[in-house]
């Protein structure tokens, strides 16, 4: 199948997905979402092993596009409950992808790209990567990502993150727990590819009966959590301060919270 925001290509048992919008920092964009769902099912029922995640050009994923993000404004309820659901759809597919799963971090991964780099099974990172839950500087709320967050750095690392909005180095990722392993920029698909070949070596069959039972494990929390997060994703952006963080974000200036 043929994408426009996303490369995919497979060499040898080992799936490589790539993150291809580079002019716009690989942000997050509507289009995105849904050809990475398909591009998920279609590596999922293919003869791949192993999937590999990256960035084109020198960003992991800046998070929501500029642009959806200022068609957000003037959606419907019925609108952004659907798109948060998506979005949620997303992290838990990647997060319960049937087959291992690592993020080959490039560049910067913020709010939602940090949510992709980090929900593969094994996250790699060059040294000048960053990292960072930024919604709360824009109004928003990371409700969908917490989710999945407290479950991999605990709550004190958890809030500090989601409530302060400030981006961390890949060393702080990797203190944290969020990064499994820091590689020079030129050796990271090269590392990704040796990982993904250990853990070729590993009997198919007991990795996919390892991965299931890690997901059923996660289920029964995963859902009543997520449907919690994907209520308050979408009700907090009928909020005043949501449009006021929107539109001062666009406009390049400091906004002027009204908490309301």
């Amino acid at each position: 199948m043929n994408y426009s925001t996303i490369q995919h290509t497979s060499e040898a048992q080992v799936a490589t997905l790539t993150l291809n919008r580079p002019d716009k920092r690989n942000a997050i964009s509507y289009e995105l979402i849904d050809e990475l769902l398909s591009a998920l099912g279609e590596i999922a029922a293919s003869s791949a092993l192993v999937l590999i995640l990256t960035g084109a050009g020198r960003a992991f994923c800046s998070g929501m596009d500029l642009e959806n993000l200022k068609e957000s404004l003037g959606r419907s309820p019925e609108q952004n409950v659907k798109d948060s659901e998506t979005m949620a759809r997303l992290f838990r597919s990647l997060y319960e992808f049937p087959k291992p799963t690592i993020a080959a971090v490039n560049g910067a991964a913020i709010a939602g790209g940090c949510g992709l780099a980090t929900l593969c099974d094994f996250t790699l990172a060059v040294p000048e990567a960053k990292f960072g839950y930024t919604e709360v500087r824009i109004g928003f709320v990371p409700a969908i990502v917490s989710t999945f967050l407290l479950r991999q750095i605990g709550e004190k690392h958890a809030r500090d993150l989601l409530l302060t909005g400030r981006i961390i180095s890949a060393d702080e990722a990797y203190r944290f727990g969020m990064v499994n392993e820091i590689v020079e920029p030129g050796k990271l698909l090269d590392r990704a590819r040796e990982l993904a070949w250990q853990l070729i070596e590993n009997s198919p069959v007991s990795l996919a009966c390892t991965k299931r039972l890690l997901s059923e494990l996660a289920r029964k929390d995963l859902d009543a959590r997520l449907q919690s997060s994907i209520k308050e994703n979408a009700a907090v952006r009928t909020t005043q301060d949501f449009r006021e963080g929107i539109s001062s974000f666009l406009e390049k200036r400091k906004p002027h919270w009204s908490g309301k």
